[in-house]
């Protein structure tokens, strides 16, 4: 496995999205995909970014592995598990507003943490690592403890570790379970990037602010949290700072609109940008994404100013 400069952890699904009448498009995405698909855009061609997943050998696997190497994400950290395949999910739109249908009950992605040798060996040489609350929510209990023994390790390694608590509940057999598990990730985390909503749902936080500082008692040093129309709140070690988005954008399908902005601050904090001008990066890339049906586009140029320093590490 080559050195990556930046790789996602998670599940990239078949994703079916409507066109006309009866008609559905096929495309490949999920949460943490869909982070590295826009990191991918905004980093020069020769800093690596790959996918750390499962797959199975079935004809969509091999679609989808071919998808990731068109794409310039590196396809070198996938398991192949003959047995199993993607999942699927529909989308179904009501105005920009989405809700999604899924079909994962066998695939692949929910092993993907089941090989700790292999597991560790994926998650070496990263110079960032990012993972969701949606993946750890694929795993059985176990396969939860192993994928954040592992980040841990990494991140003792000199990985920067970014997670994205991206909370749905249908995926979890309880709130309590829930928790605990986004609590554990946040404690091996550098950045989080909470969504309000997320949050106040499970966790009942009143404003974003009291998100912010709840999760920086876990260990964060930089914690973004996403408020949809309203400022991103934006704690740091220097304090906290509100960032509105992008003003007058008039949203198509908010598909991807958090995975979106993860990917524009984490591209941008990793070509040294401060983090108020990433998040405006974030702000910028999600925008986009809003103005066009399913969770992928291809950005326009200028999305990020000149590189400036390397993200410090922790």
């Amino acid at each position: 496995m080559r050195p990556a400069t930046f790789a996602a952890i998670g599940e990239c699904m078949i994703e079916l999205s409507g066109g006309a009448g009866d008609l559905w498009r096929m495309g490949f995405a999920g949460d943490t995909f869909n982070t590295a698909w826009y990191v991918r855009q905004l980093l020069p061609s020769a800093e690596p970014v790959a996918y750390v997943t499962a797959l199975g050998t079935d004809p969509f696997s091999r679609r989808m592995t071919g998808f990731f190497a068109e794409s310039g994400i590196a396809a070198d950290r996938i398991r192949a598990i003959p047995e199993r395949r993607p999942g699927l999910y529909a989308i179904t739109l009501e105005g920009a507003e989405r809700s999604f249908s899924y079909w994962r009950a066998e695939s692949a992605a929910r092993l993907l943490a089941a090989d700790t040798d292999w597991l560790g060996r994926a998650l070496s040489g990263a110079r960032m690592l990012h993972f969701s609350a949606v993946t750890l929510a694929i795993l059985d209990p176990d396969g939860r403890a192993r994928l954040l023994a592992s980040v841990a390790a990494a991140r003792a390694a000199g990985a920067i570790v970014s997670f994205d608590t991206n909370y749905r509940p249908p995926l979890w057999a309880g709130r309590a379970e829930a928790a605990a598990a986004i609590r554990g990730a946040c404690a091996t985390a550098d950045v989080v990037l909470p969504t309000f909503d997320d949050e106040r749902d499970l966790f009942g936080d009143a404003w974003p602010e009291a998100s912010a500082e709840r999760i920086a008692t876990l260990g964060a040093r930089e914690v973004v949290v996403k408020h949809g129309a309203a400022p991103a709140v934006v704690l740091t070690p220097a304090g906290i700072a509100h960032v509105p988005p992008v003003a007058g954008v008039a949203p198509v399908d908010t598909t991807g609109a958090g995975d979106s902005f993860g990917g524009g601050y984490l591209a941008a904090r990793l070509l040294g940008h401060p983090p108020i001008e990433a998040v405006h990066v974030g702000h910028r890339v999600a925008a986009s994404v809003v103005g066009v049906h399913g969770a992928l586009t291809h950005l326009a140029p200028g999305m990020l100013a000149p590189a400036q320093a390397p993200m410090v590490d922790p």
